[in-house]
């Protein structure tokens, strides 16, 4: 599990939560990357109910849940069924089979591009946009930048864990980010 002091926007205690569900793995999925996996956070239920509903807690209104593609959709999924909101995902190019709005950006360790379909938001919906991992905010831009193609309003972006040392949340500018744990 990981050993870094447990911090976060709702406090120490769901820090110590996503913590306590975090493996590193080293150099994946490339030498010198660090990989942060939460699979085991996802994995025990009442850890995951508490990381969800920490999420829920710390929001402001919001209609419907855009998942970033691949954890992010689970984590949306499990914040549209305790709210009774919609869920939209955010997928990698190429996975969408209808007209859809790109976006690409650089990753830590490359670059990769997602899309949103174009009528995948009322105009005015508020859209609370999640992920498992804030790093360089790329991701996060350009999923963010999607929504607002589309249509939607963000009224916030949360995270399980923020990479705090690779500055991700200060690319996103004065938008509204919450992370669990910040490490």
């Amino acid at each position: 599990m990981t050993t870094e002091i447990v911090t976060g926007d709702s406090g120490p205690e769901l820090a110590a939560v996503v913590a306590g569900g975090t493996v590193d793995v080293l150099d994946f999925p490339k030498p010198g990357i660090v990989f942060k996996d939460l699979m085991p956070l996802f994995g025990d239920g009442p850890a995951f109910k508490r990381a969800v509903d920490g999420i829920i807690a710390h929001q402001s209104p919001f209609d419907v849940v855009a998942g970033v593609e691949a954890r992010g959709f689970l984590i949306a999924a499990a914040i549209g069924y305790a709210t009774g909101a919609g869920v939209v995902p955010v997928r990698k190019a190429g996975k969408l089979p209808r007209p859809a709005f790109s976006a690409s950006y650089a990753l830590e360790y490359g670059e990769a591009t997602l899309e949103v379909h174009k009528d995948a938001f009322v105009a005015g919906q508020r859209v609370l946009v999640v992920d498992d991992v804030l790093a360089t905010g790329g991701t996060a831009g350009a999923a963010i930048d999607l929504v607002e193609q589309a249509g939607g309003i963000v009224s916030g972006f949360s995270v399980l864990m923020e990479l705090g040392f690779l500055d991700g949340r200060e690319r996103l500018g004065k938008r509204p980010v919450h992370a669990l744990l910040t490490v």
